[in-house]
């Protein structure tokens, strides 16, 4: 199944001051992170934020702090459906997830969002961990627990589904 615009919410997670230095590949990891979110912005689709214990760890970079239309604060490493409950509008049951660390924050996120119900896709191209092969392992384990596992260029043409898309240029000028 696509993705689709009008059923997506965007939930962009934990991408903290304090973390980021230390992710793989944080600038490429941080450049499709923002490049969704932009897209999302675009297309209406809703944009939630998480923080993990922002006093410690800082908040989330300006460049996706001021994508979220919303940021949640929290304790637990995965977000819970209840958490999330309140913020998703009426029909929202597709999420796409993206952030760090994938093996912990994210990981645990998108297998709560499973056992709810949720449509979860995980944006792998926007996704980081410390280490390579923690990032690898949750991806495999995510896809065998159900989630689909995409890029974030399938989620941006999936989400226009024709090149006559309104706002077909100003997303593909997000992709130069």
């Amino acid at each position: 199944m696509l993705a689709n615009a009008d059923t997506s919410t965007l939930i962009l997670i934990d991408y903290q001051e304090r973390l980021m230095p230390a992710i793989g590949n944080a600038s490429e990891v941080l450049a499709r992170a923002e490049r969704l979110g932009k897209a999302a912005q675009l297309l209406g689709v809703p944009v939630i934020g998480t923080e993990q214990r922002p006093e410690k760890i800082g908040h989330n970079v300006a460049e996706i702090a001021r994508l979220c239309d919303q940021t949640l604060t929290k304790t637990t490493f995965g977000t819970t459906a209840r958490d999330i409950g309140g913020v998703l509008g009426q029909g929202r049951h597709e999420l796409v997830l993206a952030g760090c660390e994938t093996h912990v924050c994210l990981l645990q996120t998108a297998m709560n969002l499973l056992e709810a119900g949720y449509r979860v896709r995980v944006v792998a191209d926007a996704c980081g961990s410390r280490f390579v092969e923690d990032r690898e392992v949750a991806l495999v384990r995510l896809r065998e627990a159900g989630a689909d596992v995409v890029t974030s260029e399938m989620v941006l043409f999936e989400w226009m589904r024709d090149s006559l898309h309104p706002q077909f240029k100003a997303v593909q000028g997000l992709l130069k």
